[in-house]
């Protein structure tokens, strides 16, 4: 696995209707590298990923992919985004992730369709192929979206709160091919998380939003008290109805 280039973000400003959504957030995502980004509700931190993968146009500044292209990043929405009522199976599911190569509408060969099991394998489930994704649980329907990930092989990850209403095997399961992504594969990881244990204990690097960036670095220098005040204090101030060029005062680590 070839270390991809890095994200920049440049004074990016990111709005809905014209009130900002994400405020003037310049910094980098280096190759390679494991960041968690976090804050309070409505802090911006899934429109940032949004942006990133070009869902989202800025209103301001840019985001840089260095290299990379859009089928560089494979990007897992909230589990809510997701519409589980469409009739499909779960190996049909998975081999979505290598559309980029075989492309759309053509037939999944057997490299493919091998593929596609080891994937259902590496994530604990086996022997579940031709079920009908409807017919799982939340936290089996997470391991199904992995095992799509693992297909698409992808040289960046954004997970938009990936452990989110799930059990507390299958996340520990997911996190460690997370981990196993960013040490083994050197991938660049960027997951929207909420839980602040889970970040100081697997997350080395994170971003702190409170729709301005509060502090982006090492963890241990991010999600400080004084740090995590800001961002609370923040976003109760925030101006819904600021005009988009009035800059927010947040700080940089």
């Amino acid at each position: 696995m070839t270390r991809g280039a890095a994200i920049g973000l440049r004074d990016l400003t990111i709005a809905y209707d014209r009130h900002p959504a994400v405020h003037h957030l310049t910094g980098d995502f280096a190759p390679g590298s494991l960041t968690a980004i976090v804050g309070p509700n409505g802090a911006g931190k899934s429109t940032l990923l949004k942006a990133i993968t070009g869902a989202l146009r800025p209103a301001a500044g840019t985001v840089e992919l260095n290299g990379l292209s859009r089928s560089d990043l494979a990007y897992l929405p909230q589990q809510a985004e997701i519409d589980r009522a469409f009739p499909i199976t779960v190996a049909d599911t998975v081999v979505m992730g290598a559309w980029t190569r075989i492309g759309v509408g053509l037939g999944v060969d057997r490299a493919t369709a091998v593929r596609a099991g080891q994937a259902l394998s590496a994530v604990g489930l086996d022997g579940f192929g031709r079920r009908p994704v409807g017919s799982l649980s939340a936290g089996q329907f997470q391991r199904v979206l992995f095992a799509r990930m693992l297909l698409q092989d992808a040289r960046v990850v954004l997970l938009d709160e990936p452990f989110t209403a799930i059990d507390a095997r299958t996340t520990r399961d997911l996190l460690d091919l997370v981990v196993r992504w960013h040490r083994q594969e050197g991938r660049t990881v960027i997951a929207v998380l909420h839980d602040f244990d889970q970040v100081r204990a697997h997350f080395p690097h994170a971003l702190l939003l409170a729709r301005a960036p509060i502090a982006w670095g090492d963890t241990d220098r991010v999600l400080t008290p004084k740090n995590l005040l800001s961002a609370r204090a923040l976003a109760e101030s925030w101006d819904e109805n600021a005009p988009l060029c009035d800059r927010a005062r947040g700080t940089a680590a």
